[in-house]
C-alpha cells in the first residue's frame, strides 16, 4: 500500500478527463476508484456516467441527487448575500464545489478511502475550492489533482483512452468549456478567449437572443418570506422548482446573460460568459425587497459585507470561520425581508416595477409632496443646523490659518 492508500473518492463528471483518470490512478499509483457523479441541477444521462464509470474500472460509482441540498445550504444564503463576484458573477461554480467537496468527504469516510481526487486543472479556480473544501473539513485526507501532474494535452489524453478502450465523446466536438448546475451555467474556451469577439449565439442553452425574445414585455410577481422565494406569480413552489421555472421564464425573454472579463484568484484575467436568467432576477427582486424593509445603516452596512462575501465563496473560503459568520449576519438580516416583488422582462433586460411588504418601512405619509403630509418641516431647520455643526466648526477654524 502506498501513501494513498488502496482507494480514492473521485470527483467524476464523465468527461475525457475525470474518465481517463480512473485507468490512470489504477496505473500510476495502484488505487481502485469509487467514481462520484453530483446532481447539483441540470446534470443529464447520471445513469448512464455511472456505468460508464463503472466499465472503464471504478469499484464503485455513484449518483447523488443534491438539488434540494444544493438550494438549501449554498443558493439560499448566496441569494441572502446578494451575492455576485464583480458585482457581476453569481458564483454559478464557486458555490458547487464546497457542496461537491463535502459530498466527497463523506463518501471517503463511509468507504474508508484516504485520497480524494479532483479533475481540476492547476489554470482555474476550481482546484483551490476542491482543495480548501477537502481540507477544512478533513485535514487527514490525501488530496490528488492528476490534470495539475499527468501533462497530457487534449490529444495525449484522447490517445491514452483509445489505447485502453475508454470511451471518448463522438462526433463534433464543442469548443466551449462548460459547467452548469442550478444556480445557472458557466461557459470558456473557444472563440470566447477573444475578448473583443461577441460571443457566437451558439455560447448560449437557455436563453433567448434579445433579438429573438417575446415583443411583449412579460409581468411577474415574486414573492420571499423571510429573505427566501417561495411564490411566482402567486403559486407556491418549493426552491428547486421556483428556480426551474423563473430560469425558464426569464431566459425566454433574453434575460441572464454575463459576458465579463473576470479576476481569477490564480491571478489572470479571463473571459466568462454566464447563463444566469433565475439567479439574476432573484437577486435583483431580493435587493429590491431589501431597500424597502432594511433601515439605511443595516442596508449599507450589509452592502459592504456582501462584496466579502462573494469574494470569499469564489475564492474557495465556504468553510472558513469567516463566513460561516457572514452566513449568520446575513441570515439575521433576512428576519424582516418578507413581501412581493413586480418585474418586468422585456428583451434583455429585468426591471423592477413594483414593490410591497407588510414590514415596508416607506411610509406615504412622510414621503409625500401633497396633501396628508406628515412629516416636520419645522424639525428639518434644526436637524440641518445640527448635522452641519461639525462641518461649520471646520470652515471657521480653517478661515483663521
Amino acid at each position: 500500500m502506498n501513501s494513498y492508500g488502496d482507494k480514492a473518492v473521485l470527483a467524476y463528471s464523465g468527461g475525457l478527463d475525470t474518465s481517463v483518470m480512473i485507468s490512470w490512478l489504477r496505473e500510476k499509483y495502484g488505487l481502485e476508484t469509487v467514481a462520484v457523479l453530483v446532481d447539483a441541477g441540470r446534470a443529464q444521462g447520471l445513469e448512464e456516467l455511472r456505468q460508464k464509470a463503472l466499465d472503464i474500472g471504478a469499484v464503485e460509482a455513484r449518483v447523488v441527487d443534491a438539488r434540494e441540498e444544493f438550494a438549501r445550504d449554498f443558493v439560499l444564503p448566496s441569494l441572502a448575500a446578494n451575492a455576485l463576484y464583480e458585482e457581476k458573477y453569481p458564483l454559478v461554480s464557486a458555490l458547487s464545489r464546497p457542496l461537491i467537496s463535502r459530498i466527497l468527504v463523506e463518501v471517503a469516510a463511509e468507504t474508508g478511502a484516504r485520497t480524494v481526487v479532483h479533475g481540476c486543472t492547476a489554470k482555474g479556480n476550481d482546484q483551490v475550492r476542491f482543495d480548501l473544501g477537502i481540507r477544512a473539513l478533513d485535514p487527514s485526507l490525501t488530496i490528488l489533482a492528476p490534470a495539475r501532474e499527468w501533462g497530457m494535452t487534449r490529444a495525449q489524453a484522447l490517445e491514452y483512452a483509445a489505447a485502453r478502450g475508454i470511451p471518448v465523446p463522438v462526433g463534433k466536438e464543442s469548443p466551449y468549456s462548460i459547467d452548469e448546475n442550478l444556480w445557472g451555467r458557466a461557459v470558456d474556451c473557444g472563440p470566447l478567449e477573444d475578448p473583443w469577439q461577441e460571443p457566437p449565439e451558439d455560447a448560449f442553452a437557455f436563453t433567448r437572443s434579445p433579438a429573438a425574445a417575446p415583443d411583449e414585455a412579460a409581468y411577474i410577481e415574486l414573492e420571499f418570506a423571510a429573505g427566501r422565494p417561495v411564490a411566482l406569480d402567486g403559486g407556491e413552489k418549493g426552491t428547486v422548482e421556483l428556480i426551474a421555472a423563473l430560469d425558464e421564464l426569464a431566459g425566454t425573454h433574453g434575460f441572464g446573460r454575463v459576458d465579463m472579463i473576470e479576476n481569477r484568484l490564480v491571478g489572470i484575467k479571463s473571459r466568462e460568459v454566464y447563463e444566469a436568467p433565475a439567479a439574476l432576477t432573484l437577486v435583483t427582486a431580493h435587493r429590491e425587497l431589501e431597500d424597502l424593509v432594511l433601515p439605511r445603516e443595516l442596508a449599507h452596512f450589509k452592502r459592504g459585507l456582501e462584496r466579502k462575501f462573494a469574494d470569499m465563496a469564489y475564492n474557495g473560503g465556504w468553510f472558513d470561520p469567516l463566513m460561516d459568520a457572514l452566513r449568520a449576519f446575513m441570515q439575521e438580516t433576512q428576519q424582516r425581508v418578507s413581501g412581493t416583488v413586480r418585474l418586468k422582462l422585456f428583451k434583455g433586460s429585468c426591471t423592477v416595477v413594483g414593490r410591497k411588504s407588510p414590514h415596508a418601512l416607506y411610509e406615504e405619509a412622510l414621503a409625500t409632496y401633497g396633501g396628508g403630509d406628515e412629516f416636520s418641516h419645522q424639525a428639518a431647520a434644526g436637524f440641518c443646523e445640527l448635522w452641519g455643526l461639525p462641518l461649520e466648526v471646520w470652515a471657521r477654524k480653517g478661515s483663521h490659518e
